[in-house]
């Protein structure tokens, strides 16, 4: 049977991602192991991204119109767009790049919507929204929004947008028309719904439905390897993270213990940090080894101390829990963050993580307390992994997923019908 060919109880889910393998980003893999999960639950999904162009400079470019290929049971669809080259985009072609993609990704779902019943597209960048817009008003296709943060005030709150500006203002407006025509919108918090419903008012706080980011639990697992006198940080080297203050903080770190500071990963300020680093003579406590391939991070992380997730305390951020949080615990390492909110609330619920104060001197504090009780961490690290196995599972969750879009089509799963009940699978 062909791939798009309608069978009973099959659903045809298009998902529209700025990101997807074989970039690394965290909402790359995020989206390869729901759709992943989805398609082995008996859906038929058709992913859409641009050509590999992040981080910006890791790939060469491609002009094909679109490559088709399959990955874990999902078809990839590449479409072109514009593919930014330098390694700290300026705003122009960040833009050309933001949009490019979701213009093309409206002519491809316009020209084949008969391939697929429901439209998933993923935020941030907002812009993907526009696939699911003019799906839903052409076509009447269900649209599920998967939010992840509220974009436009994360970046007022990082100085990239003007508060009050035409673009915030028109942006506000493009949102509020996204969130009102959406039959559902996912999100990876409760406060990020909360911040959503407060944001625009008139949305209804019943088309919200948390799920949760997670990991892939069979990919990230402790292995045995030797352990390094080394604490890392694996993921987008990005403005929201913290990292300046615990680059910082390896100097007083290894006046009472030696360890080293891996920074795995790229992004826009890693040549930033790179200078700090080089600035206050850090060379030999703080290394970047780049982009590594996905197969090697769980090594990585397990033979690791600690996880760094630190994030910046700003009122814009307290819906976010970085996805290399789960991932550590996964691995069964206990983890240290920054910044107040749901990051807070995981640590605390389950007990895998520690929060620091922003500052050099709370880092290394938190750092150097955790590494003199070794049987605290292990014990935090052994706690971190139940905990994500029995609550963010990425499994679990892209299941609690399928059964909301089957909420929202009318459509019952397979555990329903024999049972004779429906749920809505929320988290």
């Amino acid at each position: 049977m062909n791939i798009h060919e309608r069978s009973e109880g099959t659903l045809r889910i298009l998902v529209v991602s700025q990101h997807f393998p074989p970039e690394r980003s965290g909402n790359s893999s995020r989206i390869s192991d729901m759709t992943k999960y989805l398609s082995k639950d008996n859906c038929d999904v058709i992913v859409l991204a641009p050509h590999p162009c992040f981080p910006p400079g890791s790939f060469g470019k491609k002009w094909s119109i679109s490559e088709k290929s399959m990955l874990n049971g999902v078809q990839l669809i590449n479409l072109l767009s514009w593919q930014p080259c330098s390694k700290d985009p300026g705003f122009v072609e960040r833009m050309a790049y933001y949009l490019s993609f979701p213009f093309h990704a409206v002519l491809w779902s316009a020209f084949n919507y008969k391939k697929y019943d429901v439209i998933m597209t993923s935020a941030p960048p907002i812009f993907t929204g526009f696939a699911g817009l003019s799906s839903k008003i052409l076509f009447k296709k269900k649209w599920v929004m998967d939010v992840r943060d509220l974009w436009i005030n994360a970046s007022i709150s990082l100085g990239f947008l003007k508060e009050g500006s035409f673009f915030e203002k028109i942006s506000r407006m493009y949102e509020q028309a996204c969130y009102s025509r959406a039959d559902m919108i996912s999100v990876t918090t409760q406060e990020l719904g909360e911040d959503i419903v407060r944001t625009y008012d008139s949305i209804s706080p019943l088309k919200v439905k948390v799920v949760s980011n997670g990991v892939d639990t069979d990919f990230f697992y402790p292995l045995q390897v030797e352990k390094k006198n080394q604490v890392i940080y694996a993921g987008n080297i990005g403005h929201a993270q913290d990292l300046e203050n615990v680059i910082l903080a390896m100097k007083q770190i290894n006046e009472s213990y030696p360890l080293k500071f891996i920074i795995a990963g790229d992004g826009d300020i890693k040549n930033e940090l790179q200078g700090i680093v080089a600035d206050n003579g850090l060379e030999d406590l703080v290394f970047f080894p780049g982009l590594v391939p996905r197969e090697e991070v769980p090594r990585m992380i397990s033979e690791s101390l600690i996880g760094i997730a630190p994030l910046k305390k700003l009122k814009t951020l307290e819906y976010a829990v970085p996805t290399k949080a789960y991932e550590y615990m996964a691995c069964g390492i206990p983890f240290v963050g920054s910044g107040e909110g749901e990051i807070r609330k995981l640590a605390e619920s389950s007990g895998g993580g520690i929060i620091s104060d922003n500052s050099p001197d709370s880092f290394a504090e938190t750092i150097l307390s955790m590494l003199s009780d070794r049987e605290r961490m292990d014990r935090m690290g052994k706690t971190g992994r139940v905990f994500v196995e029995r609550h963010y599972s990425r499994k679990q969750i892209a299941l609690n997923l399928k059964d909301n879009i089957c909420d929202i089509t009318s459509r019952k799963t397979n555990a329903d019908k024999i049972a004779g009940v429906s749920y809505a699978g929320s988290e």
